[in-house]
Order: structure tokens, then C-alpha cells, then sequence
């Protein structure tokens, strides 16, 4: 079983990113939790939120509380957050950011993987806005290959619509992308 952590702020997209994961997932027939965890409900507050996914039922339904990896859509919370409590020492740690490893370290305690890619530039780029969701999806996915990138053509499609196309070029984009710097 993988399970993730997301970080991100109020309407960055944390929440949908958990729910496109978990229905991309259900896409290749496999189970799939997704949960969020709000503190104040305002845009901008901090969001965490939950992945599971498995080839098997999964009967846990508790929170997650040591993860096998981390996703941080904004990299200003490395700073006011530790976002990597609880990760195994076994388990990656992505960032958006276009900071070096060494400049990471300053606020990250975590010595195992740690992934970049600079998912605001692609989304400015793909989509004209720095909203960050769907491109760090991406990158997670080249990562983990916990699901196939084609899996997610239909749950975006459902979600977004018109601007679907859009959103997985952004995610192709951090597919393509995305390093794992350490």
C-alpha cells in the first residue's frame, strides 16, 4: 500500500489532487482512500490531505501518519511546517520549488529522497495561473508510478472540462519534468 501526504494552502488544490489521484486509481482497478484535513476553512490556510492506494482493499480508516511519501504544492510551507514529520526513511519527499538541495535543507530534517520540479512555472506556462495541483499530480506520478499518467484523461476530464487538455499538459509537463535531486 502507498500512502501520501499533501501539503498545500486553500485553494491550491490539495483536496482535488487527492480525489483525481484516487479515481485515476480506481481507473486501473485498483482501491483508493482520499481524505482531506482542514484546519480554518479560508483560502491561503495550510491543507493536508491523504492518498491511499492499493491492489487490494484497503480496511484501514484511520489518518495517515507515517507516509511513504510527501507532496508540497507551495513551497512556503517548508518553512512554517514540517513536512516531513512522520515520512519513512525510505520515502520521497516532492517539493515545488527551483531551490537547490542545499537551500531545501535549511528547513527540511529529512535525509532520504527528496524530488523537485518547478510546478508554478509549469503551471503559469500550461495553464496561466499558478495554480499547482494537477502538475505536482504529475510529478508524483513519474516518481511512484503508483498509476499510469493516461489514467488521469478521464477523472480530469470529468473534473475540468474544458480546461482538461490544459491540466494534462501541465501534468505531462512535471511528468516530464520532475528530479529527484538527493
Amino acid at each position: 500500500m502507498l500512502e501520501i501526504r499533501w501539503h498545500g494552502r486553500g485553494g491550491q488544490g490539495a483536496v482535488t489532487s487527492v480525489e483525481l489521484l484516487s479515481l485515476a486509481a480506481i481507473e486501473e482497478e485498483k482501491y483508493a482512500q482520499g481524505f482531506p484535513s482542514f484546519g480554518p476553512e479560508r483560502r491561503g490556510a495550510p491543507v493536508t490531505a491523504f492518498n491511499r492506494v492499493d491492489d487490494k482493499q484497503i480496511k484501514i480508516r484511520s489518518g495517515i501518519y507515517h507516509p511513504d511519501v510527501v507532496v508540497v504544492l507551495d513551497e512556503s510551507l517548508v518553512a512554517l511546517v514540517d513536512v516531513a514529520e512522520g515520512l519513512k526513511a525510505t520515502g520521497i519527499l516532492l517539493v515545488n520549488t527551483t531551490k537547490t538541495l542545499a537551500e531545501l535543507k535549511k528547513n527540511i530534517k529529512f535525509s532520504g529522497k527528496i524530488a523537485t520540479c518547478d510546478a508554478t512555472g509549469i503551471a503559469w506556462k500550461e495553464l496561466g495561473v499558478p495554480i499547482t495541483n494537477t502538475t505536482m499530480l504529475g510529478a508524483l506520478l513519474k516518481v511512484t508510478g503508483v498509476v499510469k499518467i493516461e489514467s488521469l484523461d478521464n477523472p480530469v476530464k470529468e473534473r475540468f472540462g474544458r480546461i482538461a487538455q490544459k491540466n494534462m499538459s501541465a501534468a505531462k509537463s512535471a511528468f516530464d519534468q520532475v528530479r529527484i535531486i538527493n
